[in-house]
């Protein structure tokens, strides 16, 4: 076998080295995109999580608020239990520092107490400058920085201006603290209450608990104590880490699967390489035959061809997706353009067992494309491939197997998800696939039966006609990349067509107003934001009075974090005057609340998520608020923002339960005939002298917001474009080299064409007539399974990924167009391959027989 693969299968790459180069290519792309895109998003994840760990410390527990912060009474009763070593209690907020050259940096503000955290967290133990104070620890208006917030600010900085809702604080830089990830600044905790605003207020309490202490009965023993407050959760430390892992799982697991459909298609190259590389070593393997080598080793030669393309083009890929995970990792970041982890810079983290894992796809693709000619080789007829009559006809396989994929298909589309991961989905979608495939031989006779008498009396289509009934085992394979590969394209464009159309619809429900005005110095919306938004009540009444506004609307969103283990859910705040039905994308009617009850809306996330159903009460959102009210669920409304679910609330009602006024977003109806730049002028001038002229904000209107929403919609799905054409452009590859296969196969079929008086345009218009008919046949199954894989894309993948649903839109034209462009493509390619392949006088190959 090693002496063949030597000099046989040596000399075939020597003689033909660029269409092995494009196998390779192939596989090297689809391991080094997936491979590079895992790197990034593990990289990322790493540092993120050490930077979370960095920050959260080491500690047994955590107390944390489900709502912006609690009593610090709490700290002095859990501090005082047997079970409890040690309690540390930390005060944080998210807030804006405001650089020497104008620029804006976000930054994390923690206050602590330094006599504990050498024990619990010593990331965050505060390292004074040689030349600060001797309490400079304990001090007020004194902070430290961590590394991304020196660099940031300037390594030589010694003053901080911190803007805090509508506040802005000068404060002292006097040292350093260790904490890697986002910009950090440290105090001490109670300077950080006095700067806050927020006195004898707490975010958590991180606990150690005592030697032999069974976490999990002390857990039951808090929540079950009398008077322990229904808004605190207790979380463990792995929560946090959890909580990270599942704020991007869905997206990076997609986003890897959209990756693989490039090592999918290479598969379908590495099928079309080999298989006119049978065909046009097909006398000399049967000669091989004659001298002894048995079928069973001529399969195992071509496998080991494919094994050493695909183990050349993962070693490749391996170092192409290292580089470019390099690359993006220091231009993007560790963002892949989901938002998740914006403002990381992560180092590269390279482990053999995804190389490994990635490096096996990769041979495992070349092995499956190789599978088939392989499968050829094996099944030559040695006498009458010797005499240059061809290989047998393969023989269409059974339709029962093709039913059974499809049927399990469909069956697997109906499962839930696994881990928030629609694994079932992606099988469903496989099987479908293969499922179609494996159906191409009775499609092709189920319509060219029935088209076959109306060309009856047309030599030329008749001939390309009845071949493809005739040889449908052998269309199939031929038009198998194209399939796969059209079918893959119709689903994208399908998805990304129903999700643009359906975003659509919702910003027009959402922007109902004509400007929005929003302050961008933080508070209320981070999920550690403030008590406080920016915008005063006050500032709001003096807007709604300026000339040109007919009237305003609020908004004011919270973090709440209702389990411990998921990512906070957004609870919003909103003038809801007019009906929830105009004011929200609501999914049915919305329902009357029972007396006493406070209505909510609820996104579909926090019906998948938390169990929240129309006409009941939402028990997790009344502990949050301490049980001070019953919360009934009153409508559920269609959220393309928060993934993790928000939660609407009449701003009346957030007002009547939390006191605060404050709102973090105005919106702006204009007066008929009111300029929109006039008044923005108006606006940017009242907050000014309202706020200060330091005052941060941001106004656009309607318009600008839709446009720029779609824009960055677009921009997000454009790398499915440019998978849809390598795909399609490897299916054409494949048609071009099976058609390529079979004109040398058929050398003696043209030549007797020739003496039977064609010309050899009319036998090239007989093998540009077979390509029309298969591609036309792989278009029609391509868009047929096309559909069914977009049905399981938009109503099955996106809701178990992102849990919300869209509304299905199929682009006729569009398909229509694409389809047209692949049938022209492909009988252009099969006139070409036959042009190329036939290039030597056919009538001689008849004389190899005399």
């Amino acid at each position: 076998m090693r002496a063949l693969l030597l000099t046989f299968s040596w000399q075939e790459l020597r003689h033909h080295p660029w269409r092995s180069a494009a196998a390779v290519m192939a596989v090297m792309l689809g391991v080094a995109l997936a491979f590079s895109v895992h790197l990034i998003n593990a990289s990322a994840l790493d540092e993120f999580s050490s930077a979370v760990r960095s920050v959260n410390g080491q500690p047994d527990l955590e107390l944390r608020a489900a709502q912006g912060s609690f009593d610090e009474t709490v700290f002095g009763r859990v501090a005082q239990l047997p079970q409890v070593q040690l309690a540390s209690p930390v005060l944080e907020t998210e807030a804006q520092a405001l650089a020497a050259d104008g620029r804006r940096v976000a930054m994390r503000l923690v206050g602590v107490d330094a006599l504990v955290l050498p024990t619990i967290a010593p990331a965050l133990m505060p390292k004074p400058a040689a030349d600060a104070e001797r309490f400079a620890l304990f001090a007020a208006d004194t902070v430290f920085l961590n590394a991304a917030a020196r660099t940031a600010l300037g390594e030589d900085a010694t003053r901080l201006r911190l803007r805090i809702g509508s506040a802005t604080r000068e404060l002292r830089i006097a040292g350093q603290v260790a904490a890697g990830g986002a910009a950090l600044a440290v105090m001490d905790i109670g300077a950080a209450q006095d700067l806050l605003g927020r006195t004898g207020q707490l975010s958590r309490i991180d606990l150690r608990l005592a030697p032999g202490t069974d976490r999990a009965a002390f857990m039951r023993e808090l929540r079950a104590a009398p008077g322990w407050p229904a808004d605190i959760q207790i979380a463990e430390p792995g929560d946090a880490a959890e909580r990270v892992s599942n704020l991007s799982r869905a997206y990076r697991v997609n986003l890897t699967v959209l990756a693989l459909v490039a090592l999918f298609t290479g598969a379908f190259l590495v099928f079309s390489v080999l298989a006119l590389s049978v065909a046009k070593r097909a006398q000399q393997f049967a000669l091989l035959g004659v001298l002894g080598l048995t079928p069973r080793e001529r399969l195992r030669i071509v496998l080991a061809e494919s094994l050493v393309l695909g183990l050349v083009g993962s070693v490749l890929g391996l170092a192409l997706g290292t580089a470019l995970a390099a690359f993006g990792l220091r231009v993007l970041g560790g963002d892949l353009g989901g938002g998740y982890f914006d403002g990381v810079a992560p180092t590269l983290h390279w482990r053999w067992g995804p190389a490994v894992l990635y490096g096996g796809l990769g041979l495992l693709a070349a092995a499956v494309g190789g599978w088939w000619p392989a499968r050829a080789a094996q099944s030559l007829p040695e006498a009458q491939t010797l005499k240059g009559l061809g290989s047998a006809h393969a023989q269409a396989g059974t339709p029962r197997v093709a039913l059974l994929l499809i049927v399990a298909g469909a069956a697997l589309a109906t499962a839930p998800s696994v881990f928030g991961i629609p694994v079932a989905a992606y099988l469903s979608v496989g099987f479908l696939l293969v499922g179609g495939i494996a159906a191409l031989p009775g499609l092709i006779a189920l319509l060219y039966d029935r088209l076959a008498p109306l060309f009856a009396r047309r030599v030329l289509p008749m001939l390309a006609i009845e071949r493809a009934r005739r040889m449908r085992a052998t269309a199939a394979v031929a038009v198998s990349g194209v399939v796969a590969s059209l079918s893959l394209a119709v689903a994208l464009t399908v998805m990304v067509a129903s999700f643009r159309e359906s975003v659509t619809r919702w910003l027009d429900v959402v922007l109902p107003a004509d400007v929005y005005v929003r302050s961008t110095a933080g508070g209320g919306g981070g999920s550690l934001g403030g008590d406080q938004a920016a915008f005063t009540p006050a500032f709001v009444q003096a807007l709604g009075r300026l000339p040109g506004v007919a009237r305003t609307g609020t908004l004011r969103t919270r973090a709440l974090l209702l389990d411990p283990s998921r990512p906070s859910v957004t609870l919003i705040s909103r003038s809801l005057d007019d009906e929830a039905s105009r004011a929200l994308p609501l999914l049915g009617a919305a329902l009357a609340p029972p007396a006493g009850a406070v209505p909510v809306y609820v996104s579909e996330a926090m019906v998948e998520l938390y169990g929240a159903r129309p006409g009941a009460d939402f028990e997790p959102l009344a502990r949050a608020f301490d049980g001070r009210a019953r919360f009934f669920v009153a409508g559920v409304w269609r959220d393309y923002v928060r993934q993790f679910g928000a939660i609407t609330i009449d701003a009346r009602d957030f007002e009547r339960l939390t006191g605060d006024r404050s709102v973090s977003d105005v919106a702006v109806w204009l007066a008929p005939g009111a300029a929109d730049t006039q008044v923005q002028q108006s606006i940017r001038a009242l907050a000014a002298r309202e706020l200060g002229p330091a005052e941060p904000i941001e106004m656009a209107s309607v318009g600008q917001l839709r446009a720029t929403s779609l824009r960055i919609f677009d921009r997000s799905f454009a790398v499915t474009y440019w998978l849809q054409a390598v795909a399609i452009g490897i299916g054409l590859f494949g048609i071009a080299a099976s058609f390529s296969a079979q004109v040398l196969a058929r050398r003696k079929e043209f030549g007797l064409l020739a003496h039977l008086g064609f010309t050899r345009a009319q036998v090239l218009a007989v093998v540009a007539g077979e390509g029309a008919a298969w591609t036309a046949i792989g278009a029609a199954a391509g868009l047929g399974l096309g559909l069914a894989v977009a049905v399981v894309l938009v109503h099955v993948v996106n809701p178990q990924s992102f849990h919300w649903s869209m509304d299905m839109l199929v682009p006729w034209l569009r398909l229509a167009a694409l389809c047209a462009a692949v049938v022209a493509a492909g009988t252009l390619t099969a006139w070409l391959a036959g042009r190329a392949a036939a290039s030597r006088d056919a009538v001689l190959a008849v004389k190899e027989d005399w």
